[in-house]
């Protein structure tokens, strides 16, 4: 499916970049933004798996980061009219529904919430909650993409989803929510 042979090319040296479709466009496009930041949000899990090799659902997070890609894919082919279904390499609903089981299983042994979390706790919380923050930056990047332009809505529910499961991962990183650091409104107000 991939093969490279060379790694530059010269041919965005100009501020283009060509699209999975062989369309040019410029790097700043809304298009290439997104699946650039849905790159960035890899990146940031490969940095929680690195760092973190204990950190719960590491399984899982590896099969995420190939969801990405996939979202990637998604995101860097546009949508033609009339595209058959299963014609290209979509996100589908299967693979959105997997986190929501999983963020009801981990939600499950959780207390619920009665103040908002402030990112940090343990190393691995930490990360996953910056994974969380760039996950919504690229969910509002799809948004703004598909304001202008067709998107497959199941890219943008997984996003939606994985946002969700990233901070249940991080309260469960926290020993179970036990270790969350929780915000303290005006706290500091008074000197």
């Amino acid at each position: 499916m991939v093969f490279l042979s060379r790694i530059y090319t010269k041919s965005g040296d100009g501020g283009e970049t060509g699209l999975g479709d062989g369309s040019r466009v410029p790097k700043d496009a809304a298009r290439v933004a997104a699946y650039g930041e849905v790159d960035e949000l890899n990146a940031v899990l490969g940095l929680v798996t690195a760092n973190c090799p204990d950190c719960p659902g590491g399984a899982l997070l590896r099969c995420i980061q190939n969801d990405l890609f996939d979202v990637g894919a998604d995101l860097c082919v546009p949508q033609a009219d009339g595209e058959e279904p299963g014609k290209g390499l979509r996100v589908v609903a299967a693979q959105y529904e997997r986190l929501e089981r999983a963020i009801d299983r981990l939600n499950e042994g959780l207390e619920p919430l009665r103040s908002f979390i402030l990112p940090g706790g343990s190393p691995a919380a930490a990360w996953l909650h910056l994974a969380r923050t760039v996950c919504r930056r690229a969910e509002r990047s799809v948004v703004t993409l598909a304001r202008a332009e067709k998107v497959n809505p199941h890219a943008l529910i997984y996003l939606n989803r994985l946002s969700d499961f990233l901070f249940v991962l991080s309260r469960v990183a926290n020993d179970g929510g036990k270790g969350d650091v929780l915000w303290v409104p005006g706290a500091n107000r008074d000197g």
